[in-house]
């Protein structure tokens, strides 16, 4: 694009429509600094409840605390509202209240077997570790499906989160 020589405004033809001088022969100065004026950015996506943030993301943070941020998300208003919010929180809680019950359980029998036979005991400490890790690694992957906006429910307590929902 050329410029006018004398006011430095953009030229279309050979006359500037600014100042009326003859555009032949003008330099041509650069790319001007500065914002275009007129310019507004793009709207963000309007993939929000309410005034907050994304469902998604509301979603996966239910299963941050499990407990904890599924209440959180069941009181505050705008995400209390969303049935598929609703029923990630209460999957959450249900999740985090099983896991607790079958951990305490879990241990309460494992102290039972280091009282009856020292190898019995050395068997549930070394079963805890997987099992505790396949309770972290669905942890994990119940908040990516969250995220990325699938519903897994799990097979005892999904169904009883969707009636909560």
């Amino acid at each position: 694009m050329a410029f006018c020589a004398s006011c430095g405004a953009p030229v279309e033809g050979r006359f500037c429509a600014k100042c009326g001088s003859s555009a032949v022969g003008g330099v041509d100065p650069g790319p001007q600094p500065g914002p275009t004026p007129g310019y507004q950015p793009p709207p963000p996506p309007q993939t929000q409840v309410g005034s907050g943030m994304d469902e998604n993301m509301v979603s996966a943070l239910c299963y941050a605390f499990t407990i904890l941020t599924g209440i959180l998300f069941l009181v505050i208003a705008p995400y209390n509202q969303n049935k598929n919010i609703r029923f990630h929180a209460f999957q959450a809680i249900f999740f985090g209240a099983g896991c607790m019950v079958f951990w305490i359980a879990f241990n309460m029998i494992a102290i039972v077997m280091r009282l009856i036979s020292h190898s019995l005991g050395l068997m549930f400490s070394l079963l805890s570790l997987p099992i505790w890790l396949g309770m972290m690694c669905m942890w994990i992957f119940l908040m990516y499906k969250a995220y990325n906006k699938e519903k897994f429910v799990i097979p005892v307590i999904g169904p009883l989160a969707e009636k909560q929902a």
